[in-house]
């Protein structure tokens, strides 16, 4: 598959069997009530699919495609016209050659401003540059190692540059050769709506050689793995689903640390869990900046016709803190491209704060999340609850519930019905384990499911009599070249109780 990694040839653990086989039932619809005398105790996962989500162009939303079968360009810059509306964007390049000296060139360019990467085959090199009041900085070089005809891309993720190559020409062997985020923010700040607004994509050849082109395809990032998954439900906890798919958000895993990660609405084919899609993009609008802000819930208040849709603060993290953010919005949020303004929302709690996990139960809002009181030296951070009074609006005086400091290392907190009774679910990275807890916060067991690597959300999901659970794993993407961010595997589980 063009710009990614075919999942069919990552799905792990169930060889040949159909997913129809493996997960009976996954058709009809959800209901947690399916087994009203059940608990979750009484339930008993394995892992039934394992694959990795990569594009580094979302399928959906390529904003420009050259259909061009060969261009042969000397120090030519092409603009495209089109521009992302969050600097979450990517160009990707089909080079036929490389003639004399000269290099392939792509990024954003505009009004005199541009952040370019450029790969060079007779020199071996790659590089990033800034051009900003009217000084071209090379900020980053790399040594790098193509012939003949290759593939190249250049990424933007918040402000942070990658530059990629593929030398397979399938464009499903992307690796990065150089990356870069504090030189390139030192010189321009691309989440300024003023500054990314003059920037389109671009893309051509320089040098006194000739670049020979094919086609060319610039939209808006995809992704380098998915974390954090979260059903998109209604107000009462009924999960939303449509023509057999469910819609989840994720986190999409960027080039990099958690800045470089932003937020999607994906559907997941309930029949076939390989098949899953992109088909929203999330950015938010904060403090001047547009930013990726992740790992949160949307809910769909079918008493006001709004979604809700709470984040957490990732977008700028640099370890003073994390916070809970939401916004409400009648727009179509499951479908196209959104910039989205936000608030912070006013938790009981007065330490750092993310992961939200919003429902209504008997007429309240209850509202889990993670409560952190030290990101440095280390993270600690455990799950907790708060509730709103009856009747009131999801953000109208909160109060705290519960929390159990007994761990540190525990997040991703999720609210679900199994039974009867509503339970809050979290993910315990250092006992390895998901516990359980009641709508008290008082810790009554936990689940039995298979613990991977990371720290995986355990999002349940009843389906039909079967339950489902959809969680990550911490596989990291180049981490040698990027750090530590770009993880991870989706892991889907299955019910055999």
């Amino acid at each position: 598959m063009e710009g990614g990694i075919d999942r069919r040839s990552l799905l792990r653990g169930v060889g040949a069997v159909g997913c129809a086989a493996v997960l009976p039932g996954l058709l009809g619809t959800a209901t947690a009530a399916a087994q009203p005398g059940a608990t979750p105790f009484d339930l008993h996962f394995e892992v039934t699919h394992k694959f990795r989500p990569f594009d580094l162009i979302a399928p959906r939303f390529t904003q420009y495609d050259s259909a061009i079968g060969a261009l042969t360009t000397l120090g030519t810059l092409i603009s495209t016209g089109v521009r992302p509306r969050a600097p979450f964007g990517s160009v990707l390049v089909e080079v036929q050659g490389v003639d004399g000296p000269g290099a392939v060139v792509a990024g954003l360019a505009g009004g005199g401003t541009s952040v370019l990467g450029t790969v060079d085959p007779s020199a071996g090199r790659a590089t990033i540059e800034v051009t900003a009041g009217g000084t071209t900085t090379v900020v980053k070089t790399a040594e790098v190692r193509v012939s003949g005809a290759f593939r190249m891309a250049v990424v933007v993720n918040e402000n942070a540059v990658t530059v990629l190559v593929d030398t397979t020409g399938t464009g499903t062997a992307w690796q990065p050769v150089v990356t870069e985020r504090d030189r390139v923010r030192a010189l321009v700040d691309l989440r300024v709506p003023a500054v990314l607004g003059k920037l389109d994509y671009s893309y051509g050849g320089r040098g006194t050689g000739s670049v020979r082109l094919g086609r060319v395809r610039a939209g808006y990032y995809g992704q380098a793995g998915v974390r954090d998954p979260h059903v998109v439900q209604h107000a009462d906890g009924k999960p939303y689903i449509r023509d057999g798919k469910l819609y989840l958000t994720m986190t999409n895993a960027g080039l990099g640390f958690f800045q470089q990660a932003h937020w999607a609405v994906w559907t997941l084919d309930l029949a076939d869990p390989s098949k899953l899609e992109q088909v929203a993009v999330l950015f938010f609008a904060r403090d001047g900046v547009v930013v990726g802000d992740h790992a949160g819930q949307i809910v769909y208040d079918d008493r006001t016709r709004r979604f809700i849709l709470l984040m957490s603060s990732w977008g700028d993290f640099d370890f003073r803190g994390v916070h809970v953010r939401h916004t409400t919005t009648t727009a179509n949020v499951l479908s196209g491209v959104h910039v989205l303004s936000t608030e912070r929302l006013a938790l009981p709690t007065s330490v750092s704060s993310w992961d939200p996990a919003l429902t209504r139960v008997d007429g309240r809002w209850r509202l889990a999340f993670v409560e952190s009181e030290a990101q440095q030296p280390s993270f600690i951070f455990h799950p907790a609850l708060a509730v709103g009074p009856p009747g009131a609006d999801y953000a109208d005086s909160l109060s705290l519930v519960g929390a159990d400091t007994t761990v540190d290392q525990t997040e991703g907190t999720i609210i679900q019905r199994v039974g009867r009774q509503w339970y809050v679910f979290a993910s315990d990275g250092d006992a390895r384990e998901y516990p359980v807890y009641d709508l008290a916060m008082r810790k009554l067991g936990t689940l039995d499911a298979p613990y991977g690597t990371n720290i995986p959300h355990p999002v349940l999901l009843p389906v039909g009599r079967d339950w489902v659970m959809i969680t990550f794993d911490g596989t990291q993407y180049a981490e040698s070249v990027l750090g530590y961010g770009g993880h991870g595997d989706l892991v889907v589980m299955r019910s055999t109780g």
